[in-house]
């Protein structure tokens, strides 16, 4: 897995930053792409980062602000004018169901390809298959507002053939037993115990990206454990009465939201227009003085899960 920061900047895009979209990459997992949140020219920073609007499998939406929405009606219909496309689906809280059938309606757009909208009001799960399990938990913003954790599941462990080869068994039929790990008699008398010829049961990767948010327990829930916490950080530490007072954190919020969790790793994001790149430096520093493994996002950074 990996994640690119599209756009970064808070409100209003800036000449050094887009406003909020992030891509989680899991091509190499499922071989699609799921984007979080979806500021204005979100589909033109696609195209600089080589991402395709066709490999898009879910859009998840924290909240319905401007800055995090206004770039949804474009890459729907602009996902409408390439041939065969797969079914979306869409999470956003209530609301946007409304939003996107008005813009279709009097833009007199269309969509060619199933859409399939999840509105959300409360905590939930909101995706679930054999390998990731996606929880909404709602934050405290001015307006409605989740955050998410994402959970790769567990992988099972896998038969060491080659110690088997040693050992001198073939597994032929007897593989789906000892994949289980079971006890199992060989035709020249041999007792086997599957659980000897099985390696390490590989452990998933967790992540939570929240929207706007002041500190509340719900981010500390979803951060839980996490091996990256994206968290927003729109004000420096000397402007935390104006960020609380809009419904925001700051550095040191973010901060410790990731200490209090214990989380392995921050990525700041959702920066304040008054801040330039070469602010950079005070604002991780901040951070770091609270939790040490912490990095601000620009645009098209990526990151490792």
């Amino acid at each position: 897995m990996k994640l690119t920061f599209l756009g970064t900047s808070a409100g209003s895009p800036t000449a050094q930053r887009n406003v909020s979209s992030i891509v989680l990459d899991v091509r190499q997992e499922r071989g699609r792409l799921w984007l979080f949140d979806c500021g204005e020219t979100t589909q033109m920073q696609m195209q600089k980062a080589k991402f395709s609007l066709s490999k898009l499998e879910i859009l998840f939406l924290t909240h319905l602000h401007g800055d995090h929405l206004f770039g949804l009606p474009g890459v729907l219909t602009s996902r409408s004018l390439m041939q065969n496309q797969s079914s979306l689906i869409l999470v956003g809280p209530k609301g946007i169901k409304q939003f996107i059938e008005t813009v279709i309606e009097i833009s007199d757009s269309w969509l060619t390809y199933p859409l399939n909208i999840i509105e959300l009001e409360k905590d939930c799960t909101v995706f679930e298959d054999n390998l990731f399990r996606v929880e909404a938990k709602l934050l405290q913003h001015r307006v409605p507002c989740f955050g998410y954790r994402i959970i790769e599941k567990d992988l099972p462990a896998t038969l060491n053939i080659d110690k088997l080869k040693q050992d001198n068994i073939e597994i032929g039929s007897l593989y789906s037993d000892l994949k289980k790990g079971k006890t199992i008699i060989l035709d020249d008398g041999r007792l086997i115990n599957g659980l000897d010829y099985l390696g390490q049961i590989k452990k998933g990767r967790k992540l939570a990206i929240l929207g706007d948010t002041i500190p509340c327990e719900a981010s500390i829930e979803l951060a839980k454990d996490v091996d990256v916490l994206v968290h927003e950080a729109t004000q420096e530490h000397a402007l935390a009465d104006k960020a609380i007072a809009r419904g925001h954190s700051t550095t040191t919020h973010a901060a410790t939201i990731a200490k209090q969790a214990n989380a392995k790793k921050l990525i700041m994001t959702h920066i304040s227009p008054r801040y330039s790149l070469h602010d950079n430096d005070k604002l991780v520093s901040e951070a770091k003085n609270i939790f040490p493994n912490t990095e601000i996002a620009t645009d098209f950074s990526t990151f490792e899960i």
